[in-house]
């Protein structure tokens, strides 16, 4: 299974945010959206992710105010990005290994979607169920 293969179910459209808002704008995003982090993107080009993990260190334990801090101070820089190419076990690898929930989709060096961790563990489900239907149809002949 593949991330193509996740894209092809998900409906959600992409939300993304640019860096000069505030963080309580971009947390606003997130809320109406309901979606727990948000691309950056300047001039079509991914140049961050914020995420409710970077909201909760960099602004709540820092005590620093929503409203004052702009997503460019606070946004992570370095983001790991996949594509529809690569498979789900290499999703929860990264996801594992990098302790994040949220991977970029690029398709020619633009951002396409985002898939959560949620995205990704319903896939296996969904691959598991099949699995054990196919065998429990093996079983029965």
């Amino acid at each position: 299974m593949k991330v193509a293969d996740i894209l092809k179910i998900k409906q959600k459209p992409l939300v993304s945010v640019t860096s000069n808002i505030t963080v309580y704008e971009a947390l606003k995003v997130m809320g109406e959206n309901n979606i727990g982090a948000l691309p950056v993107i300047e001039s079509d080009q991914l140049v961050g992710i914020l995420s409710e993990r970077d909201y909760a260190r960099k602004i709540v334990l820092k005590g620093k105010k929503s409203h004052e801090t702009m997503v460019s101070e606070i946004m992570t820089e370095k983001v790991i990005i996949i594509s529809p190419e690569d498979s789900i076990d290499t999703c929860m690898e990264l996801m594992r290994d990098k302790h994040i929930r949220h991977l970029p989709v690029l398709v020619e060096g633009k951002i396409t979607s985002m898939i959560s961790i949620g995205d990704v563990v319903n896939a296996i489900i969904e691959s598991q169920k099949e699995t054990i239907n196919q065998l429990q149809n093996y079983i029965m002949q």
